[in-house]
Parts: C-alpha cells; sequence; structure tokens
C-alpha cells in the first residue's frame, strides 16, 4: 500500500505525480493485527487490535434530596422484568391497595433506582445490609410525612438508631395520601469496599428491609424501625431473584389459630355442661 500526495488542476483535472508518504510492503489487508512497515521511514506501526472497549462504569451520582411530586402511583407492573420487587402481603400492588412495596432497578453499575411505598404516620424506610442481621451501620433510604409532603433523609442504622449522615441520592419523588407514603429515588449503593457497609464478594448484593417509624417534623426525630419486609441477601441486578420475607406470618397465624381452638374448647364444655344441667333437672322431675 502507498499513501500520497501530489498537484491537482481543477480546470484541467489534470494529476502531477505523486509523492509518496508511505509506503509498505505486501500485506493481507483482510488481517487487522498484520504489522506493517513504512518503507519510506522505516518506522513500524502495529494497527489496533480489533477488540471492544469495556463499557464505562457510570459514575457514582450526585447527592440531591430536593424531593419532587411523584405523579403517578408506584406500581407492580414491572417486577420480574425491569426491577427486582418485594412486597407485603407477598403481591400486592401499591397502585391499588395498601401494602409494604420495594422495587429495584439497575441503572448502571452501582446505581439502582428504588421505589418505595408503605403505610406510617411517621416514616418508611430501605435498609441495606450485607447479610440478614440488619443494624450494623447499614445504609437506609427514608421517606418521611412532613406535614403531607414527603421529605427525604437518608442514614445509617446502626444498634436500633438512625443517624442522619449523606449518601449519594438524587431525583427524589414522592407523594403522600393520608397514612400511605409513596417515594422513588435514585441512588448509587455502597460498594463491597464501603466503610458502612460489610465486605461481600458482589458489590451488589444485599439483603434488603422494609421499615416504619415514626418522625417528628419539628424536631427531624426519627423513631427505631419497626421492620416490615426482611429479606434474604440477593443480587439486586437479579429482577428474577428469589427474595424471601423473613418476617413470616406463621406465629401470626398459629396465634389466631391456639386462640381459636381455645374459643372452640371453651364453647364444648359450656355445652356440655348445660347439657349435664339439664339432664340433672329432668331427674328431679
Amino acid at each position: 500500500m502507498s499513501v500520497s500526495t501530489g498537484t491537482y488542476n481543477a480546470s484541467s483535472d489534470d494529476l502531477g505525480s505523486p509523492t509518496a508518504k508511505i509506503t509498505t510492503g505486501v500485506v493481507d489487508l483482510a488481517n487487522v493485527n498484520a504489522t506493517t512497515d513504512n518503507q519510506i521511514n522505516s518506522t513500524t506501526t502495529t494497527a489496533p487490535s480489533n477488540t471492544t472497549a469495556a463499557p464505562t462504569t457510570p459514575a457514582p451520582l450526585v447527592a440531591d434530596t430536593n424531593v419532587t411530586i411523584l405523579n403517578a402511583s408506584i406500581t407492580k407492573d414491572n417486577c420480574s422484568k425491569t426491577q427486582l420487587c418485594v412486597s407485603q402481603p407477598s403481591g400486592c400492588d401499591p397502585s391499588s391497595g395498601t401494602c409494604f412495596f420495594l422495587g429495584a432497578q439497575q441503572l448502571g453499575g452501582q446505581n439502582f433506582r428504588f421505589s418505595l411505598a408503605g403505610q406510617s404516620d411517621g416514616y418508611v424506610a430501605l435498609t441495606l445490609s450485607r447479610n440478614t442481621t440488619q443494624g450494623t451501620n447499614d445504609t437506609t433510604y427514608i421517606c418521611a410525612n412532613n406535614n403531607n409532603v414527603v421529605k427525604y433523609i437518608s442514614a445509617l442504622l446502626n444498634n436500633g438508631k438512625l443517624t442522619p449522615t449523606t449518601l449519594k441520592v438524587n431525583n427524589v419523588k414522592g407523594k403522600v395520601s393520608g397514612k400511605n407514603i409513596q417515594c422513588q429515588f435514585d441512588a448509587t449503593v455502597p460498594d463491597s469496599t464501603s466503610t458502612t457497609t460489610r465486605a461481600d464478594t458482589s458489590t451488589t448484593n444485599f439483603a434488603m428491609a422494609v421499615s416504619n417509624g415514626t418522625y417528628n417534623a419539628a424536631s427531624d426525630d426519627l423513631g427505631s424501625p419497626v421492620f416490615q419486609i426482611r429479606t434474604n441477601v440477593v443480587d439486586l441486578s437479579n429482577v428474577t431473584a428469589t427474595i424471601t420475607n423473613l418476617i413470616s406470618s406463621n406465629s401470626t397465624n398459629t396465634t389466631t389459630t391456639s386462640a381459636a381452638n381455645a374459643i372452640t374448647i371453651q364453647q364444648s364444655l359450656m355445652q356440655a355442661l348445660l347439657i349435664t344441667v339439664a339432664i340433672l333437672s329432668l331427674s328431679w322431675l
């Protein structure tokens, strides 16, 4: 191959003799990795490898906790399609009923969009932990009812106490209707080297917890969280991951069943006593 320059007369279309700038040896043009020598100055150039560059990891978000109005209700429509979901009761839709709900959609890298809904006079919150024992400086995202509008607060949960902090959260939207609080926000979840979470082999593996609690709008005081949902450790980027709510309703069912059994036994004893009294009464006649 040869690359050259030369004169050109636009009026007559005459082309001057070429002056070679690059002249190579014989190479296979189909071989993108072929080594070519410029025989004019003997400078060796190697063609770039035909390798696709690795995708750029999205940068962490810039913190901005200003809240705008959430116009559309949070819904379960995209669960297992574009977002990982968990709810209590299981399968409930926060757009048409009252329930605790969490959706997590990966935006790229450590950046996620979270959708949170629940019932409270104070706040609803999402806590991320590297294992199922929440409460050791765990990242917590809080949507509080501040005089019927949502106020967003970042905090760390440690031994049942929430301490406000600054987290990489922005694009916060929310609304309050009675006791129903709904909010949506983008957040950069902590990676495995973060000092605020325990180490893990995967940067997007977390146990999640949804809670509610009291909030004092005048003092910004946050009450201790009451967990409504606690999950196993799951990969937040896997929208079809299997999630187990570790807060089981079995204890409630057992209590209800036991109470019902006790009532049934009491009713049977009462009926037996009435029958005995009736028989004794007839025997005296």
